[in-house]
């Protein structure tokens, strides 16, 4: 509490506070009693404000010397590395669980986004073209506000998977984007790769070729999904081990093959 004393008398420079609290100009002394109440509460993305000045101190003169010398290059392999075991963590089923497997998780998300600011400390500093992590930010909420029109404006979409549609429709057309492999990155693990190419397809309802499984595999389609993805999943580590046993790259044999697919896609749009 702060204690101020107005003197009200005339030509006081403190009348107007004195004629303020209840006193006329020519009034007695008021006591005026001034509570600051200082905040317990901090709003949420308060500690993002503590990450960004820790960011800023290793990487201003006399900071960390490893962190200084970092490039969006060096970190590739570390972003990598923190979204794969934070990917691991959730796959092990005990994030959802008060403990260990759920604090790992808080963790792993933790040394994600330090991934992303410490790539937007680095953006900031480009002596033409620099960029902060308030632009990452505001990059994103434009973004999310514009691909949920549901949400944020008039939008009809109901299902998830009219959301998801209207998500591809716009980001096409925000991009303007010719073909439907634009923006699939061809760097993503091939497994990944030859799912994602295949979808787009699908979706622009390309009818693409594909190799087809002999016919006792065929039925896969007809039991339970628990029951077709451990069989799916059998199916994918004996291909692994067949190509062990052959002396074969299973990463690189796909990659091929998905590359192929990505040129028949291209090819079918071309012909259209």
């Amino acid at each position: 509490t702060v204690t101020r004393r107005a003197q009200g008398g005339p030509g006081s420079s403190s009348g107007a506070a004195g004629t303020d609290a209840g006193g006329g100009a020519d009034g007695p002394d008021v006591e005026i009693e001034l509570e600051v109440l200082p905040g317990s509460y901090d709003m949420p993305g308060a500690r993002l404000l503590d990450l960004v000045a820790v960011m800023d101190r290793l990487r201003s003169p006399g900071g960390c010397p490893w962190d200084g010398k970092q490039t969006h290059q060096s970190l590739v392999k570390y972003l990598l590395e923190e979204a794969y075991e934070t990917v691991e963590t959730i796959e092990d089923g005990e994030c959802e669980v008060p403990g260990e497997g759920r604090d790992a998780l808080r963790e792993e998300l933790g040394d994600v986004l330090l991934q992303v600011a410490f790539h937007a400390r680095i953006a900031q500093e480009h002596p033409e073209d620099p960029f902060g992590i308030d632009d990452v930010a505001q990059g994103i909420v434009t973004k999310l506000i514009g691909r949920h029109p549901h949400v944020f404006g008039d939008g009809g979409a109901r299902t998830a998977d009219e959301v998801e549609a209207t998500w591809e429709q716009l980001k096409a057309a925000e991009k303007d984007r010719s073909s439907v492999v634009e923006g699939v990155p061809l760097a993503q693990p091939a497994l990944s790769l030859a799912d994602k190419l295949l979808k787009r397809a699908g979706n622009a309802e390309l009818q693409i070729t594909v190799p087809q499984l002999p016919d006792d595999l065929g039925q896969l389609s007809d039991v339970s999904d628990s029951t077709s993805k451990e069989q799916v999943g059998r199916l994918l580590l004996a291909v692994v081990g067949l190509a062990r046993q052959l002396g074969v790259d299973p990463e690189e044999a796909l990659r091929i093959q998905a590359r192929g697919l990505r040129d028949q896609i291209l090819h079918l749009e071309a012909s259209r």
